[in-house]
């Protein structure tokens, strides 16, 4: 491969902080809302003009969808997130569950309220592109913007990139399946001119079950046996339908899946129909090519539904979300990382630092939290091997196949991150690394922040 020489140059420092936040999805958000509250100035970096991640950006509005009567939650952040949203109007009851569906616009503003309120300072629009390294400890990062390249130094960073774009370039071990074992990734987007009565009553006499996830590719779904009774939004037969009448090509089978809402104003919301293979999340041609093919299918996914689902004859797009939405990517090998014994069988650790319900999906696996069971996140989950000073939060901590199917969860990553924020400003308070910090002091701080951590 050709190379070019960039030359020297130097880089302004534009700010210092305590600690810094990279990313502000599902688990960063949390993260820089954690730490801020513990008492740490606190920096949040965001590639994107607003935050929320997965929720705003991808528009994956079904952040507690696996919740029924008995399921246990860690309750803190995570749940502050959809009571926050239904206060000011940005939620709606979702369809399967009893939690509400988040609305992505909406959350943008409860997103912006919140982390003016807990004074975390904001960066927005700035794209991470290296670590700024003394010897293994980090002490910053360098971004890229319209501003050109820019330094942040921080006492404390933690990755919530996703994709552990900081911990791999700062040297932390990782991992990554080959492209084809990586779980699918999703182009989510929302409809406009739906007859909610009549899509309603269609529902009514042919609803569907999880037992209904079967028949070939990606819906060849495995589950307790406790789930296949339960009603899922899903959809399929349409597709099916516009298979037959050749409006879809006959390889695209995984077209299918569910919506979130159907809403009075004739809006269908967070559906999540459109499931691509061989998406590999770190390699910008692998994305552009996933993004224009998803919106293609989308699109072949409206005509289907406008041709054979009651109440939909005159649907149309009313949007995408801005991004793609990746599941499954780099993972950072942990001073422990997650098993899939942990997530099936109720694993209890003596550092929790928070829990998450017996809730698995991915991989053609699904199982959800209807019996009361739940697993333990340990606080060396969050500390990478190899790199002082950074911690971990998102889908990117350490596990296997299996726990990723849980732990990747937005849920469980709000779980991780709140323990996150809170050991970086801790760690900073009580002057000792983070392998050092007493758990005792993280739990008691989750305890008063609202957060279940046993």
């Amino acid at each position: 491969m050709q190379t070019i020489t960039e030359p020297e140059r130097q880089i302004d420092v534009v700010h210092k902080t305590e600690v810094l936040v990279v990313g502000s999805g599902p688990g960063g958000l949390p993260a820089a809302l954690a730490s801020a509250r513990a008492g740490a100035q606190t920096t949040l970096v965001e590639r994107f003009g607003c935050f929320g991640g997965n929720i705003t950006v991808v528009g994956v509005e079904g952040m507690h969808w696996y919740r029924h009567e008995q399921t246990v939650e860690s309750n803190g952040i995570v749940r502050e997130f959809e009571d926050s949203a239904k206060e000011h109007g940005a939620a709606v009851p979702e369809s399967q569950s009893l939690s509400y569906e988040i609305d992505s616009e909406g959350f943008k503003l409860v997103a912006d309220r919140m982390v003016e309120e807990a004074g975390i300072h904001p960066m927005l629009h700035r794209q991470f592109v290296a670590p700024i390294m003394e010897g293994t400890r980090i002490v910053g990062i360098i971004t890229e913007s319209k501003a050109g390249r820019e330094a942040i130094l921080a006492e404390r960073v933690i990755d919530a990139t996703g994709d552990a774009d900081v911990a791999a370039r700062a040297g932390a071990p990782t991992t990554k399946p080959p492209v084809e074992d990586l779980m699918a990734a999703s182009v989510m987007f929302h409809v406009a001119g739906v007859d909610k009565k009549k899509f309603m009553e269609g529902v009514k006499a042919n609803p569907q079950t999880y037992a209904d996830w079967a028949g070939g590719g990606e819906w060849e779904l495995e589950t307790s046996g406790k789930e296949d009774a339960l009603f899922s939004p899903f959809l399929k037969k349409p597709f099916d339908q516009a298979i037959k009448a050749g409006m879809i090509p006959p390889h695209l089978t995984t077209i299918a899946g569910t919506w979130g809402a159907v809403h009075d104003t004739g809006e269908m919301t967070y559906m999540n129909l459109v499931h691509l293979d061989g998406v590999d999340g770190t390699d910008p041609r692998s994305l552009t090519r996933s993004e224009m093919e998803g919106r293609k299918q989308a699109m072949l996914a409206i005509e289907a539904l406008r041709a054979f689902s009651p109440g939909c004859d005159g649907i149309r797009l009313r949007n995408f979300g801005m991004s793609i939405g990746i599941r499954d990517t780099r993972k950072v090998d942990c001073l422990y990382n997650m098993t899939e014994q942990d997530v099936r069988e109720q694993a209890r650790f003596d550092d929790s630092i928070g829990i998450f319900p017996e809730f698995i999906d991915g991989y053609g696996l699904l199982i959800l939290p209807t019996t009361g069971r739940y697993f333990h996140m340990p606080y060396r989950n969050l500390l990478p091997k190899g790199v002082q000073n950074l911690l971990i939060a998102g889908r990117c901590t350490g596990g296997d196949r299996i726990s990723h199917a849980a732990t990747r969860n937005m849920a469980c990553c709000a779980v991780g991150g709140q323990g996150a924020g809170i050991a970086a400003a801790l760690s900073l308070q009580q002057e000792c690394d983070l392998t050092d910090l007493p758990v005792s002091a993280i739990q008691a701080e989750l305890t008063r922040q609202g957060a279940r951590w046993q």
